[in-house]
C-alpha cells in the first residue's frame, strides 16, 4: 500500500445499517475493533450505553433514532470531540480491563487470528496494523469496495471462531456479532490509531506474550 486514503465527505460513501451503523468508502482506511462475546459484562455495557444516550438526549438527539450519528456529526467540533473522547476512551478502557476468559492471550490462539488477518492482505484488502489483545482485536485496514468491510470481517470471525473452538474443544459463539469501525479522516488520525495499537498491550499492563502486534511499517 503505497498511499493512504482518508474519508472524504465530498465523495460517495455508504452507511450500512445493522446492529451498529457502518460507514464505508472504498479504499479508505478503517479502524476496526472485534471483541469476544464475553469481553464486556452486560451490566457494564448497559451502563455505558445509558451514559451515552443521556449525553445525546441533553443535546436534543434521539439515541435510538437511526440517524443519530448524522445528528452528532452536525454538532460543533468541540462537542464531537467531547463525545468521542468520553465514550470511545471508556469503551476501550473497559475492553482493556480484561473481562471474560481472555482466550486470545494464548499465543497459539492469537496466531490463528493473526494468520487469518494476513491471509488475503494485498488481494481483498490492505492491512497496515493490528494487535491481538486477550479479549479483542484492533485493526487498521482499507477495503477495495464498500461491501468489503462487512464481508471480510464476517469471514475473519467465522474462520477464526471455528478454528479456535476446534483447538479448545468448545462450541458456541466466540465473537460479538457486530464489530466497531471508524473511517479514518486524516493522516494525523491514522498515526494516532497506529500509535494506540502499538502501545495498547503496554498500557493495558500485559506481560510479553499475552498479545500479538503486527505493523506493515507504513
Amino acid at each position: 500500500m503505497s498511499e493512504l486514503y482518508f474519508f472524504d465527505r465530498t465523495q460517495d460513501y455508504t452507511v450500512l445499517e445493522r446492529k451498529l451503523p457502518h460507514w464505508v468508502q472504498p479504499g479508505v482506511v478503517s479502524f476496526i475493533t472485534l471483541r469476544t462475546d464475553d469481553s464486556i459484562p452486560k451490566p457494564v455495557l448497559a451502563r455505558w450505553r445509558e451514559d451515552r444516550a443521556e449525553w445525546l438526549r441533553q443535546r436534543a438527539i434521539n439515541p435510538i433514532a437511526s440517524g443519530w450519528r448524522q445528528r452528532l456529526a452536525e454538532l460543533e467540533s468541540s462537542e464531537q470531540e467531547d463525545f468521542y473522547r468520553r465514550f470511545s476512551a471508556k469503551w476501550h478502557s473497559e475492553l482493556d480491563a480484561g473481562y471474560g476468559a481472555c482466550m486470545l492471550q494464548q499465543p497459539e490462539l492469537a496466531a490463528i487470528v493473526s494468520e487469518s488477518l494476513r491471509h488475503a492482505d494485498g488481494e481483498k484488502y490492505c492491512l497496515t496494523d493490528f494487535i491481538v489483545m486477550p479479549n479483542h482485536v484492533h485493526i487498521l485496514c482499507a477495503f477495495i469496495d464498500e461491501m468489503g468491510l462487512l464481508s471480510v470481517c464476517e469471514s475473519w470471525k467465522r474462520f477464526t471462531a471455528r478454528q479456535i473452538n476446534k483447538a479448545t474443544g468448545q462450541t458456541g459463539r466466540f465473537w460479538q456479532q457486530d464489530g466497531f469501525d471508524h473511517l479514518i479522516r486524516s493522516e494525523e488520525q491514522f498515526r494516532h490509531f497506529q500509535k494506540y495499537i502499538q502501545e495498547n498491550a503496554q498500557k493495558a499492563g500485559l506481560m510479553p506474550g499475552q498479545s500479538l502486534h503486527y505493523s506493515a511499517g507504513i
